[in-house]
């Protein structure tokens, strides 16, 4: 299997590379064998020897850049609309799309009762208002998967939930909980009032439902996630009892928090693939870091 991955020098990228050469595929690297950024590689390059891509580049950066950088993120709509012009100008037959939980509109994610994200719940001929341009972006590269469907790649979209993992950067809530529980930190700070929830997949499960899904060939969008709702103010009690101390919870209510509940309901992926790593396995293996 020969594959194109874009994006392997990020949280998730780094992963899917290892996991790709341990099965011993060969791997071509755009950012780390040519140079360049996965953009201009789409743009330019006419080579038709791909058996799969996969496009693991995108602007992200955590709450505080979807929030306050919304053009810089928007860039993601030129990546992903040239990602589908190449594959389907290089005739590559196969495809990988990572779209994203925040591509679900943010009407089904408020207060009150959790309502459990399902696939159908976006109709990408009216799909609702999706999460900032970062989910904006991520129901357009959709929409694009169809096209190139239809011109003869087959592409596997997934929506990835709140993915984390040990060498994850700060900038987001799971790694700047167990940096600050390493520290020991009292008050402990929580960005919004804690009541807010997330569905928590740690790496290695994103990227085993992946391969997983190419294996299986399945189609249409799938959900990776638990389906298990955890607050932040569980989180940071389950990260903080994992750490052997218990310190005053201090909330940030004027910080970016995003929707109130992103929870999925994962039957989808659970017919191919069943996820290994626990929260609480996942926290302890971030605080031994």
């Amino acid at each position: 299997m020969r594959v194109l991955l874009t994006g392997s020098e990020g949280f998730v990228g780094r992963h899917l590379l290892a996991a790709l050469r341990e099965r011993r595929w060969e791997v071509q690297n755009v950012e780390l064998q040519w140079g360049n950024d996965a953009l201009d590689f789409f743009r330019y390059d006419t080579n038709p020897h791909y058996d799969l891509a996969i496009h693991g580049a995108a602007v992200v950066g955590g709450r505080a850049s979807i929030d306050g950088s919304p053009l810089g993120v928007a860039t993601n709509l030129a990546l992903d609309s040239w990602y589908f012009r190449w594959l389907v100008r290089t005739g590559t037959p196969r495809a990988v799309f990572f779209s994203s939980s925040a591509a679900y509109p943010v009407e089904l994610q408020q207060p009150g009762d959790i309502h459990r994200l399902v696939e159908t719940d976006i109709d990408l001929n009216n799909p609702g208002q999706p999460d900032a341009t970062y989910g904006l972006a991520k129901v357009t590269g959709e929409r694009l998967a169809a096209y190139a469907e239809a011109e003869g790649c087959r592409v596997h979209v997934l929506r990835p939930f709140s993915g984390y993992g040990e060498d994850q950067d700060d900038c987001y809530p799971f790694p700047a909980f167990i940096t600050r529980a390493k520290r020991r930190e009292d008050p402990f700070e929580i960005w919004g009032d804690g009541t807010s929830t997330r569905d928590w997949i740690h790496v290695d499960d994103l990227v085993g439902a992946t391969l997983a899904a190419v294996d299986h060939n399945v189609t249409g969008p799938v959900n990776l996630g638990w389906g298990r709702a955890v607050s932040f103010d569980e989180l940071a009690g389950y990260v903080t009892q994992a750490a052997g101390y218990t310190p005053r919870i201090k909330h940030l209510p004027a910080a970016p928090q995003g929707v109130h509940h992103r929870v999925c309901d994962p039957k989808k992926m659970l017919a191919f693939y069943d996820p290994q790593v626990t929260l609480e396995e996942g926290i302890r293996r971030a605080l031994a870091t």
